[in-house]
Order: structure tokens, then sequence, then C-alpha cells
């Protein structure tokens, strides 16, 4: 369960920006503006805080979906969450959504910037990708981006239209796109086009990991997506492994577990497991250990074994071995 606190002044009404409902709104699922709306609302009635349980009774939603709506409207840079703790709980603040684009953009001069075509072409062809005129300080932005970010037009151009092939053609979406990009000091086409490819491939394997367990990617929160970029990038699993993982703990949990998972991925990647194989060759060795362990009942009766035998289940040691014997 999450308790979020929010930070803004008390008000006897809830105000709703325009720009809201004019650009956020209509793309948004309708719970995600549900959650919005009720959020704004304890916000500005001076509420410090609600937890999760009771956000989701009062919408008639599920848990998930209430953190979800939040990491949705946080990525879309309407609201900043941030996490307070390693409990679930996070501050809450409503952005001002009239302005989101850095003043140090407003020294640039327009006009001038205008009178050079290869910028003005940028421009046009950026209008043409969005399907929508730009603002002045979305022109001012792409414009920065030149001398503070050192993009050619030319990489302007493919990180919109790498935007709007995902369906995105929010500035604000943008921005951080970009921002993210120059913080990987991206700087040219080839190495933008190698960017986008790894990326791509990573959300590839994580679409067919959720599929494979029956989920959409819109109803995975953070942690669980840190997961499984763990379960790719940094142990290197195969999908194949992953999905033998996954079908082990449907057939101890009968439900999709991302910490069991996790756990025994983890217990393999410690043990050097890599692929399918050396999962066969480890649980055909136990399976014949049990069997060795259970011909230890059989025989005449001697002094040693005069005594009736323990019989264990190897099955159930792993699990407590793995720490989740109290979640069956």
């Amino acid at each position: 369960m999450s308790t979020f606190m929010f930070k803004n002044k008390a008000n006897s009404y809830t105000p709703i920006s325009n720009i809201f409902i004019d650009k956020y709104m209509p793309k948004a699922r309708g719970e995600y503006v549900k959650v919005y709306l009720l959020g704004i609302k304890y916000c500005m009635s001076g509420e410090p805080g609600i937890n999760s349980a009771m956000f989701a009774g009062t919408l008639s939603l599920l848990e998930t979906d209430v953190m979800n709506a939040w990491n949705y409207w946080n990525d879309e840079g309407v609201v900043k969450l941030i996490p307070i703790d390693n409990l679930g709980n996070f501050n809450i603040a409503f952005l001002d959504l009239d302005d989101q684009i850095s003043d140090n953009n407003e020294n640039i001069d327009l006009l001038k910037e205008l009178n050079n075509t290869s910028t003005k072409d940028m421009l046009q062809d950026i209008e043409n990708l969005v399907a929508r005129p730009l603002s002045s300080k979305e022109m001012k932005m792409y414009i920065s981006w030149i001398n503070d970010f050192n993009f050619p037009p030319e990489l302007i151009l493919l990180l919109i239209e790498y935007c709007t092939s995902k369906n995105k053609t929010d500035y604000r979406y943008i921005e951080r796109i970009a921002i993210s990009w120059h913080d990987a000091k991206i700087n040219t086409i080839e190495n933008a086009q190698i960017y986008i490819k790894k990326h791509e491939d990573k959300w590839i394997k994580i679409r067919k990991i959720l599929s494979y367990l029956g989920i959409k990617d819109a109803e995975i929160m953070k942690p669980q997506q840190q997961l499984l970029e763990k379960w790719i990038n940094s142990y290197k699993f195969s999908l194949e492994v992953i999905y033998r993982a996954c079908d082990i703990t449907f057939s101890r949990i009968n439900k999709a577990d991302f910490k069991y998972i996790d756990a025994i991925l983890t217990n393999w990647f410690k043990e050097g497991i890599k692929t399918i194989k050396d999962i066969d060759t480890k649980d055909f060795k136990k399976a014949k250990f049990k069997k060795s362990s259970s011909n230890l009942n059989t025989g005449p009766k001697t002094n040693f074994n005069n005594y009736e035998q323990r019989s264990y289940d190897y099955d159930e040691l792993e699990k407590k071995l793995l720490g989740w014997d109290k979640n069956d």
C-alpha cells in the first residue's frame, strides 16, 4: 500500500488548467484522468495525504491503476512524483502547465533565427512531423538544442521522428528524450541510430516477457520495469531462460509474481546457470539426489536404519531458501 503526500496550498475550489483539458485529457485513459482530478481536488482542499487503498476505493479502481496513473502523469510532465522512502510512499507536486519550458531560451531572437534557411526548414519539418503549428516557446527550445546540446538539425529531426513513431508529440516528452540523448553523449545520426536500436531491442524483449505473463506494457510499474531490465541487461539471460523461471513460478504459486521470478533468476545467476541446458542439468541432479535419498529407506533393517526415515520435499526446501515459502 502506498501513501501520497500533496505539496500545494489549500483552496476551497479545484482549478483545472485549460492546457490539461485541451492537450492532456483527450489522449489519456479515463481512469488516469479520474486519478488526476481526485488528486488535485485533495491537494487544493488541504488534504495532507491519502493512501492508495482509499484512493482506489473512492474511484472503484485497483491500487495498481492508481500507481500506474501517477507514473503516467509523471512521465507526461503534469506532476512530479518524488519517492519519500522505500515503502512505496511519494510526494506529489502538481506542476504549472503554463511554464514548462526553461526561461534560458528567452534570450533567443526568434525573428533573427528564422532568417536562417536551415533553421527555418528544420522547424517546418518538425511541424509536419508533429502535425500541428509550433509555439514560439517550442521553436526556441528546438533552436537551443543546436548550441546547448550540439545537435545538428538532422539529428533533431531524427529525434522528433523517433518520438512521433511512438505517438508522442508533446514537447515535454520530446524535451525529456533530448535531455536523455544529451546525457548519453549522442550528437550524431550514427550514435542516435545505435542508441535507438539498443533501446528498442530491450523493449521488444520486455514486451515479449510481459506477453508471456499475460500482462500489458501499460500495467507495469517502475520497480517491475527495473527487474525486467536487470534480467535482460545485467544478468543477460535469454528469453527462453526467463520464460522457464516464469513457468516455475506459476507452477509453484499459480501467479505471475515478479519478486518470485527475480529470486529464481538471481539464484541461477549466482550459480552460473546461463542456459536451458544448465537448468535441465541442475534439475536432473536434484531429481537423482531425491531418488538416491529415497533408496535409503529400502533394504533390511539394521541398527543404523531401524528407525523412521525422514522424507524431505526438496522443492519446498528450495522455496524456503529463496524466501518465498510464506507466499504460497
